[in-house]
């Protein structure tokens, strides 16, 4: 019976540190990834990794998801397999013989992890907007240059794998795909 533990920080300069700090666990898988939905590559296998008996120890509910159907969902998977959920900073935790008060917190909980959500979103779109009308807004930064991408199709023209130019450059493939696509 293991304890393991789930962090996640949106972008890759945030610290993960503090979330699990002093909270003894055996395991712990990290995401640098947004939490607009659960395609997390450690969130999937921290999901594979854990047993019937293992406990999924998590800061704050916010770091399993910023989505309320999605946090159900993960907290429903996990007990459903005799896993247990605990969140640390809401000081609960989920067996799937959860009273009605249970749910109703998990649920309320998470409501607040979508409208905080909403709301930066909401703020970001905004700062865009005013932004945009005083003329300073350029977007972000692209990831390659034309020349980068010029060289790229050359090279995969040339045979190189798309996932081998990709790592090379720190991006995903995604991302090169879409800079082969508009260029």
């Amino acid at each position: 019976m293991a304890r393991v533990g789930y962090t996640r920080v949106s972008t890759i300069d945030q610290n993960l540190d503090r979330q699990l700090d002093g909270v003894a666990v055996d395991k712990v898988f990290a995401d640098k990834v947004s939490g607009k939905n659960t395609q997390r590559p450690r969130l999937d296998e921290l999901l594979d990794y854990v047993r019937d008996g293992d406990t999924v120890v998590v800061h704050s509910m916010d770091r399993l998801a910023r989505n309320l159907d999605d946090l159900r969902r993960l907290v429903r998977t996990l007990t459903g397999r005799g896993v247990r959920v605990e969140f640390v900073k809401e000081n609960l935790t989920f067996t799937g013989d959860d009273s009605p008060m249970a749910t109703l917190l998990l649920s309320i909980m998470g409501s607040f992890a979508e409208f905080e959500r909403a709301l930066i979103r909401e703020r970001q779109m905004e700062g865009i907007a005013a932004a945009k009308k005083r003329g300073v807004y350029t977007g972000r930064r692209k990831a390659l240059t034309e020349q980068q991408v010029i060289n790229i199709r050359e090279r995969i023209t040339a045979g190189e794998t798309k996932a081998a130019i990709a790592r090379e450059y720190g991006i995903s493939r995604e991302t090169l795909y879409q800079h082969l696509r508009s260029t």
